[in-house]
């Protein structure tokens, strides 16, 4: 009878450590200690994110800072757009708070991420890697999403502040390249802002920023005027 006790009491000791294993790599049983350290900005705006109320026919644009700057239902004059850009967010976070945007079922995507991975030394293969998975979320948690890739944004090295980083146009275009070869295998449609923000030797136009790297009013209306064809 002890040795029948003791083999139960490790068979159902390894079944509450298996399913304590599961439940904390989807998200749902994590404590603060055991989630990634993303920063406090980003909980602060997932978990926001996640009391706000889904809406019919969402449209969400996903991304980092020069996503979270803007205020997308106002300049639209569209209260169907949903801002969830987190301020430094990388393709990792967006993957990891992948389920609030696709939980709606909305009905379009637009995604810009990947200037934070590169300027933390992250390839280019990295980026494209974790976007192929964002993308396949996307079309497999909600099927008739239509998703829309945009493109990164130059940089100007003239400025001072993000100088992390002003050196990645190289990389910055090789993304891109491969973001339009992956929207053509998904079936998504690529748009192409690096063209129209830059200057001469591929610059972000310093008339749509004040620091190199985000936007500025005139250029979020650059912006606007390249994604509003798209919008219902």
């Amino acid at each position: 009878m002890k040795n029948y006790s003791s083999n139960l009491f490790q068979t159902l000791l390894a079944c509450a450590i298996l399913f304590s294993g599961l439940f904390a790599a989807e998200g749902h049983a994590q404590t603060p200690e055991e989630r990634p350290d993303y920063g406090s900005y980003y909980y602060q705006r997932k978990t926001l994110f996640e009391q706000l109320p889904n809406a019919k026919d969402e449209i969400i644009l996903l991304g980092d800072s020069i996503t979270d700057g803007n205020e997308w239902a106002e300049l639209f004059g569209n209260d169907r757009l949903k801002n969830r850009g987190i301020s430094g967010d990388k393709t990792d976070g967006v993957l990891y708070r992948l389920d609030e945007v696709t939980e709606s079922h909305p009905d379009k995507v637009f995604i810009m991420i990947g200037v934070n991975d590169l300027a933390r030394d992250h390839s280019p293969d990295y980026v494209l890697s974790n976007y192929e998975k964002i993308v396949d979320r996307i079309k497999k948690d909600s099927p008739d999403t239509e998703v829309y890739i945009q493109s990164l944004l130059p940089v100007n090295d003239d400025f001072s502040r993000f100088t992390s980083h002003y050196d990645k146009t190289p990389e910055i275009k090789t993304v891109n390249k491969g973001l339009k070869r992956l929207a053509d295998e998904q079936e998504a449609t690529y748009i192409d802002l690096f063209d129209d923000m830059t200057i001469a030797g591929d610059k972000l136009n310093p008339e749509y920023t004040e620091d190199g790297l985000h936007l500025n009013g005139s250029g979020y209306l650059v912006w606007k005027s390249e994604i509003e064809k798209y919008m219902d």
